[in-house]
Formats: C-alpha cells, structure tokens, sequence
C-alpha cells in the first residue's frame, strides 16, 4: 500500500510523511492490485494528539471534524462556535499542526511545482493588510488558489476573528485593531458582523479596558 493511516487520521508514507496529495485514474483495464498491507509505525507516537489547538483528534485515528481548525475556517459556512474562537489563534485558513509535527513528515521535501510556489507574499501576510482587501482584490489575488473558493465574507470572517486574538502591545495600537474593526463592519454580512462584534468585544474586555485602568487608576 502507499502507507499507513497516522493518529491523526492522514495518510503517512515512510519516504514523504503526510504531505502529499492522492490522485486517481479511471480505467477499465485489468490491473493487478496489491494485496500488502502497511505496517502502522506511529508506536507511541501521540504528539498529533497533544498539538491539536481545539482537541480535534478525540482518540487515535478519530477526528471530531466539527472541532478541526481546518473545517472551521474552509469547510464551515456558518458562525464559528464562539468557544472555538480563542483557539483558532492567527490561523485563517486552515491549520495542519498536527502534520507539522508528525516526525515522519521530517522527510517530506517542498514541491517543486510552480503550483505550489507562495504568490503575492503570502508566505509573511499582514492580517491588517490582507484584513483591508476589497472582493475585487481578493479574488484577483487568489486566482488559481484554493483559498479562492472560500469566498471573500467567509474570508473576513476568518480574519476578524484572528485580529480578535491579536494581543495589542499599547493602547493606540487597540485603538487602532478596534477601528479597523469597525471601519469593516458596514460593508459586510451580518454573519461576518457578528464575528467583527466579537473580536471587538474581546479587545474592548481583555486589553483596551486593561489599558484604561493602567493609566487611570
């Protein structure tokens, strides 16, 4: 076989680890198929297990999709479960923490497909920045991307929550996360809005009132 189901229940072969894609091809000849199993060589192993931010993985080789980061962010077209938010962190879209520390994956080398290759800086985004896009702009900048069929709201609304999770270092740099926040909010859904209200609400609760009360005993 091409390999084992890992505990995190991708498929790890010994020679790449986890990062590649299946393909298939539909034929009517005969082939041979192959009747050799793969062996299972995560031992012990549970750091997938441990990594996973919203305890996803409830056992070895179980998936709670509803809990994956990756289903939030690209899947899911309704609201984020609020009690998710917090550990959704940065991450907007997708999350894979669980293959990045797969040890197997040590052997995996990145594509050498034009492809595959980070486009538009993308590989160090500034969440303002990709925060301030208009549609227009997204959808010129991820033509031939995934992240394009997401669509453009559910692309606020994952990055709404991610600067709801910025820890400000002062109170003009909240001020200026919670305008930015607000500026945004008429020209979306109310779906998105909600999401825009929540992170405001956390920023106004965890650090602009802590700030407040810092300078103004």
């Amino acid at each position: 076989g091409l390999g084992w189901i890992g505990k995190h229940t991708c498929l790890i072969n010994r020679s790449v680890g986890s990062w590649f894609f299946l393909g298939e091809i539909y034929t009517d000849l005969p082939l041979p198929t192959n009747e050799t199993k793969s062996k299972n060589h995560c031992g012990n192993c549970s750091a997938c297990i441990d990594i996973c931010p919203t305890q996803a993985i409830i056992a070895p080789h179980q998936l709670d999709a509803r809990r994956c980061i990756s289903y939030l962010t690209i899947e899911l077209k309704s609201a984020i479960p609020v009690e998710f938010r917090k550990t959704i962190g940065n991450r907007i879209y997708g999350c894979d923490d669980c293959q990045l520390v797969c040890p197997w994956n040590r052997f995996s080398k990145p594509s050498d497909e034009k492809d595959f290759k980070v486009r538009h800086a993308l590989d160090s985004p500034n969440l303002l920045s990709l925060f301030d896009w208009t549609e227009n702009e997204f959808l010129e900048k991820m033509q031939g991307s995934p992240i394009r069929r997401i669509g453009y709201m559910q692309w606020i609304r994952n990055i709404a929550v991610a600067i709801g999770n910025i820890t400000p270092t002062n109170q003009t740099h909240c001020e200026r996360l919670l305008q930015i926040l607000s500026n945004k909010r008429p020209h979306v859904t109310p779906l998105v809005q909600e999401h825009i209200d929540w992170a405001r609400e956390r920023l106004s609760n965890d650090y602009f009132n802590q700030f407040s009360s810092t300078q103004h005993p």
